[in-house]
């Protein structure tokens, strides 16, 4: 088993709590993980990705090669076309549709968008409506990691764990809003891939 997953957002949108989550997921499954990060631009609302690897064998390196991504999760949309290039033939896009406008010159959100529709495998998803309707629009980057959850070799159980870990010191009604957003999010994922 093994799963190359690019994680790609802008500071401040729950990258790190997304990959903090999985690596307690697969650690929790007696799985294998490499990651490698960058978060320095995360104050100043720049680009923020993470490849992670997860597997049952030793893990070479922690970068991802081009072309070899299972998985783009991404929580804005133009973020998912930068890292293109390392998504695999049979490999998945997921990402969040709201764009996070942090640039003046940021493009024309339905030209992002019909450049992400071309790809054969993709899921395209409304995070932070979906997260206001679970009760916290912070909660976005846990429907995206549940929408990403089919594609991701870990149980889904496991995930769930993950978020109980993480999320526990902040008492139980936060654990409980980001397991309710992480269902929705694979509940979109499982109805709309």
């Amino acid at each position: 088993m093994k799963s190359d997953i690019i994680l790609a957002g802008v500071g401040g949108q729950g990258i790190l709590s997304i990959a903090t989550v999985l690596g307690e997921a697969a650690l929790a499954d007696n799985l294998l993980i490499k990651q490698a990060e960058t978060h320095g631009m995360s104050q100043r609302g720049g680009a923020v990705y993470s490849h992670m690897r997860i597997s049952d064998q030793p893990i070479a390196s922690d970068l991802i090669p081009g072309g070899s991504a299972d998985l783009i999760l991404a929580v804005e949309p133009m973020e998912s076309l930068r890292y293109l290039s390392y998504l695999s033939e049979t490999g998945y896009l997921v990402t969040n549709v709201t764009p996070f406008v942090n640039i003046p010159n940021y493009p024309d959100i339905k030209s992002v968008m019909d450049e992400i529709h071309k790809l054969p495998r993709h899921i395209a998803i409304d995070a932070e409506a979906i997260a206001k309707e679970v009760g916290s629009s912070r909660a976005s980057n846990m429907v995206m990691l549940g929408a990403a959850s089919p594609f991701i070799d870990i149980e889904f159980s496991r995930i769930e764990e993950g978020i109980r870990t993480i999320f526990a010191r902040k008492g139980e009604e936060v654990v409980q809003l980001n397991l309710e957003a992480l269902r929705r999010g694979r509940a979109f994922a499982e109805e709309n891939r």
